[in-house]
């Protein structure tokens, strides 16, 4: 198990205001970290409003009724299937209404997946800053892989990851550690020394069966105490806090 350190200080030097500009640095630092392998909705962009109002038009479609915008938080998480089983009314959850809703909200998320999706504030500038200080970068979400690709080209072009996957058929989904270990071999990097990011249980229980060190973002989808009863080594709440983790001292 790894340690829960403290997030180092005086490690760098900030530039103004940290939540509003990007973290400079004075001189080249050590890093305890070769990689950092993030989840995709909930920790680099908020897509809960394109998910939620896509999964409300579908189940319309068979005359179901809609979720709040808000109850998409604890709906998402766990693929689409698993989405399109919980959005439906207990009563109607049969294998054939699932796979039926599931087929119709993803022709309509297809569609308007980029209406209200944005990365959150401050992703840009700590992307950049984790590639200056020398670390790889990876994603991997329960999102089909396809989609996941579209959205990380779409609204991450300029930063320069070195594996992004999303879910696919012959890999276990998280909380599964398989991908996450997949792309620790594909960033050529040991597990304990990747960062894992993310917003949900799922992430905290992936990172910390993979063996890496487990980051809760309380800008996500859920709340803080789901993030450290679920095994998170850090939590940060806001992206510019990533720095202090990343040039701390090796435990």
């Amino acid at each position: 198990m790894l340690p829960s350190p403290p997030l180092a200080r005086n490690s760098h030097r900030k530039c103004g205001d940290a939540h509003e500009t990007p973290i400079c640095y004075t001189r080249p630092m050590t890093t305890r970290f070769d990689a950092a392998l993030f989840d995709l909705d909930g920790t680099l962009l908020d897509t809960l409003r394109d998910l939620g109002e896509s999964m409300n038009r579908a189940l319309a479609t068979f005359g179901h009724p809609p979720h709040a915008i808000e109850d998409y938080r604890y709906l998402v998480g766990d693929g689409m299937l698993v989405l399109a089983t919980r959005a439906l009314p207990e009563e109607h959850r049969s294998p054939e209404a699932i796979e039926a809703l599931l087929l119709e909200y993803r022709r309509d998320y297809q569609e308007r997946w980029n209406v209200h999706t944005q990365p959150y504030e401050g992703i840009p500038e700590m992307l950049r800053a984790l590639q200056a200080a020398g670390l790889k970068l990876g994603v991997l979400s329960n999102k089909p892989h396809e989609m996941t690709r579209q959205c990380v080209n779409g609204y991450l072009p300029d930063t320069r990851f070195a594996c992004v996957f999303g879910q696919r058929d012959e890999v276990p989904r998280k909380p599964d550690p398989a991908g996450a270990l997949e792309a620790a071999g594909a960033m050529g990097v040991k597990p304990a020394r990747v960062l894992y990011l993310g917003d949900t249980s799922t992430d905290m229980k992936t990172a910390r069966a993979a063996g890496m060190f487990a980051v809760g973002v309380t800008w996500g989808f859920r709340p803080e105490s789901e993030l450290r009863e679920t095994g998170a080594h850090a939590i940060v709440h806001h992206p510019s806090e990533i720095a202090a983790l990343i040039h701390s001292a090796p435990p």
